[in-house]
């Protein structure tokens, strides 16, 4: 190495090292920083193409860098933030800086999957088409990859886009190694891409084939909630067959109704409310004749 590379890699390494410290610095003074101004500091100076040049052979150090940076950066955002988020749209926690983040990790080292499968989870609720283009950006650097091709099946079953995301798991699922689901589920989105069942089956398999923790949690976190719902159509049917029965009105408690949610086996709580998958009694709107969940429920609303 000659004098000049050696130049260029303390350069980057003080740099580094000065945006890590920088990071702990604005951490620990939060108050100091409003909001204009962390979102200034928080923007990135270098092209994903100028950061892959200024890796000097050291790729997969820098793309850990930034991969490392992307997962402070959202947990960052969404604690700072103070509204209510739905984990379909975080987009108003100003997460606007996730995707070049992903960009430049996987352009730095395109064989690197971690962020393109955190961002098939995590960027649709940000940005959707970004989340295309960054799993058909991994596609083309990994095309034997059929997680990927997986992930942008899902982003694109999300959507809705079901024509489209069919021929994604077909082709994954011709890969070597590739497991039987991904067939089943080129299957499902061309019969019935929109019904729970499918939902149930993606978010089962997403939960048996990620390692990461937080993908995990989000599987079950779905998973619950189409639990969920399956519970509530069933009590809405118990309401609406009372209602038949009763001329129009609606019961006033759940007692009004115990012999019927014990025919179709509502798990219940001490007082004869039904409960969801976490164990929260639903609650009875009377006025509405509906259930909804309570306010303490671990549910995805």
């Amino acid at each position: 190495m000659n004098k000049r590379e050696l130049s260029l890699v303390f350069i980057v390494i003080v740099s580094l090292g000065a945006a890590v410290a920088l990071a702990r610095w604005m951490e620990a003074r939060p108050s100091q920083f409003d909001e204009a101004r962390q979102r200034e500091v928080e923007k990135l100076y270098l092209t994903p193409a100028a950061a892959r040049r200024m890796s000097l052979g050291f790729n997969g150090l820098v793309a850990d860098w930034y991969w490392v940076r992307s997962l402070q950066y959202v947990g960052r955002r969404l604690l700072a933030y103070r509204g209510p988020l739905q984990l379909d749209d975080l987009s108003p926690a100003g997460l606007e800086l996730l995707a070049p983040l992903l960009d430049t990790a996987t352009t730095i080292d395109p064989q690197f999957l971690a962020p393109y499968h955190f961002g098939a989870v995590v960027l649709p609720a940000v940005d959707q088409e970004a989340a295309i283009r960054l799993l058909t950006k991994g596609i083309a650097a990994n095309p034997a990859g059929w997680r990927l091709y997986s992930d942008l099946g899902f982003i694109y079953w999300q959507q809705g886009r079901y024509a489209e995301a069919a021929p994604v798991y077909r082709a994954g699922s011709q890969i070597a190694g590739a497991p039987g689901w991904v067939a089943l589920l080129a299957g499902l989105m061309s019969a019935q891409g929109g019904s729970r069942e499918t939902a149930r089956e993606i978010y089962r398999r997403l939960h048996e084939s990620t390692t990461d923790p937080q993908m995990k949690e989000l599987a079950v976190k779905r998973l619950l909630q189409l639990e969920s719902w399956d519970q509530r159509d069933v009590l809405r049917r118990v309401l609406r067959d009372y209602q038949t029965n009763t001329g129009g009105r609606c019961p006033a408690a759940w007692r009004d109704v115990a012999m019927q949610l014990r025919r179709v086996r509502a798990p219940l709580g001490p007082n004869g409310a039904p409960l969801d998958p976490t164990g929260a009694p639903y609650q009875l709107v009377p006025a509405a004749c509906d259930v909804e969940l309570d306010e303490k429920s671990e549910i995805i609303r």
